[in-house]
Order: C-alpha cells, then sequence, then structure tokens
C-alpha cells in the first residue's frame, strides 16, 4: 500500500511548490519586471505620497475642480471595496428622477451645453476615473471661474490630459479626471 501512497504525496508536494510557489513567484516577478505601474494598482503619487489610482475615480465636488461620473457604490462613492453598478434600469423611475437631478445640478452649476450621458450617470462599476471630453468642456467656464483662470487655460488642460485611444481604436478617447485636477492644481505653483 504505501508503494501506492508514495507517489500520490511525492506528487502532491511536487505540484504544491511548482503551482503553489514557483509559479506565483514567476508571474510576479515578471509583472514586477515589465509592468512595475499597473503590476501596482497604477498608482499616482505626489513626491513620496500616493494620493489615487489612474483606474479608481476619486469624489471631487470643489467648483475648482471638475467632476467625475457619478459613483454607484455606497455608502461611500468611489468606495472600491463596493464596486457595483446602480442595478437601475432605463424604465426606473428612479433612474429618471436621479438624471433629472443630476441635469438641473449640472444647469445651476451654469452649464448651457447638451450635457453629456456621462455626466449624468455612472459607469458599471461605479469607479470610473474617465469623463468624456464633451463632459469635460462642459466643466470649462465653472472650473475658471472658480480658480481665476481664463478658459483657455483650463481648456489646454483638458486637451493636454485627453487620452486618445490606443493605436486609434482600442479603448475611447477620455480624461482622467484626477490627472487634470492634479495639472490644474500645478498650474497655480
Amino acid at each position: 500500500m504505501l508503494n501506492q501512497l508514495r507517489p500520490a504525496i511525492v506528487l502532491t508536494l511536487i505540484l504544491t511548490v511548482i503551482t503553489g510557489l514557483l509559479y506565483p513567484l514567476a508571474v510576479t516577478g515578471l509583472g514586477q519586471t515589465l509592468f512595475a505601474a499597473q503590476a501596482n494598482s497604477s498608482q499616482i503619487k505626489r513626491g513620496d505620497v500616493v494620493i489615487g489610482s489612474s483606474l479608481i475615480g476619486q469624489n471631487f465636488t470643489s467648483d475648482i475642480y471638475f467632476w467625475p461620473r457619478l459613483s454607484a457604490t455606497s455608502p461611500d462613492p468611489y468606495n472600491a471595496g463596493a464596486s457595483s453598478g446602480s442595478n437601475l434600469g432605463p424604465t426606473s423611475a428612479v433612474l429618471v428622477e436621479r438624471v433629472k437631478g443630476s441635469v438641473e445640478a449640472l444647469k445651476a452649476s451654469g452649464a448651457t451645453a447638451a450635457i453629456p450621458a456621462d455626466a449624468v450617470t455612472s459607469s458599471g462599476s461605479g469607479l470610473d476615473p474617465d469623463i468624456s471630453v464633451d463632459y469635460a468642456m462642459l466643466q470649462v467656464a465653472r472650473v475658471a471661474r472658480a480658480r481665476g483662470l481664463s478658459p483657455e487655460q483650463v481648456s489646454q488642460q483638458v486637451k493636454a490630459n485627453t487620452r486618445q485611444a490606443v493605436l486609434g481604436i482600442f479603448g475611447e478617447v477620455g480624461v482622467n479626471v484626477l490627472a487634470l485636477n492634479m495639472a490644474l492644481d500645478d498650474l497655480k505653483k
């Protein structure tokens, strides 16, 4: 019987070492070597201080900052531990009222152009760090006024922080809200 158990035990130990130790170490080493930023959560730092991630939105509410998409996470906005959509369908009265409220809030903040969909809806994860160029441009006048800058200066920052589709076809054109707000903060320094 020992002759039958020994190969099973040895094989279990060998596979445990390979799949539980060597493979994870190799993948971690390759990730840290070839894709260090991505492997470390795409952190955005100011000096030595991590202030966010380029992959997770933050809740900017002050008029001096560009506002992100709405977050569907709860109890706090942009809570990465509670990533989820709102699960409200297009015929939901709750969704319709929330969108109407968001449109009114944007109009009260001075928005005069057509309001893009991402300005009044949350993303599927509720954590989207990017907004459309249209939504960013809708906010230029408010941010410029609050910061005491010209709309041209703020528009230039939007253009400078617009991410293009990779090879012109992969991904969407968008603006990372945290990167844009950091660039605006750096203008005053």
